[in-house]
């Protein structure tokens, strides 16, 4: 278990981040919980999950879901989206609702090595800063 992992409840859907590691095994509902892994990029399902990194010449930048707009309705929608720093010492992440845009805006988004979002239906998905 590392910084920064996510863990799932399989029963009540409780997901928590790993703040500090210290070992042990972190049990919710009775059973061990779930480590998190970003779903595989199946191609039917990408254009509108992975996370992308859009850059602007002032340093400035925004995080997508999707290279078309992931949708943001009642029954599916992005949770959260999460940029995560190069030296993984750092994140910053934002909680989503329905018929929000799903995007994060950053200062200085060179400084964020990848991002991750979580949707309701589709899971944990991961992109890279290029």
């Amino acid at each position: 278990m590392e910084n920064l992992d996510l863990y799932r409840c399989e029963i009540c859907g409780n997901i928590i981040e790993v703040v500090l590691s210290g070992g042990g095994e972190l049990v919710c509902c009775g059973k061990p919980m779930q480590k998190m892994l970003p779903q595989a990029n199946e191609e039917s399902m990408q254009e509108k999950h992975v996370p992308i990194f859009l850059k602007y010449d002032n340093g400035e930048g925004d995080i997508r879901v999707g290279e078309v707009l992931h949708p943001m309705l009642k029954e599916h929608y992005i949770m959260f989206i999460q940029a995560i720093s190069k030296d993984k010492k750092s994140s910053y992440l934002k909680y989503l609702s329905p018929n929000e845009e799903p995007k994060l805006s950053l200062h200085n988004i060179d400084s964020y090595n990848y991002a991750r979002e979580f949707c309701n239906i589709h899971g944990l998905w991961e992109g890279k800063n290029d």
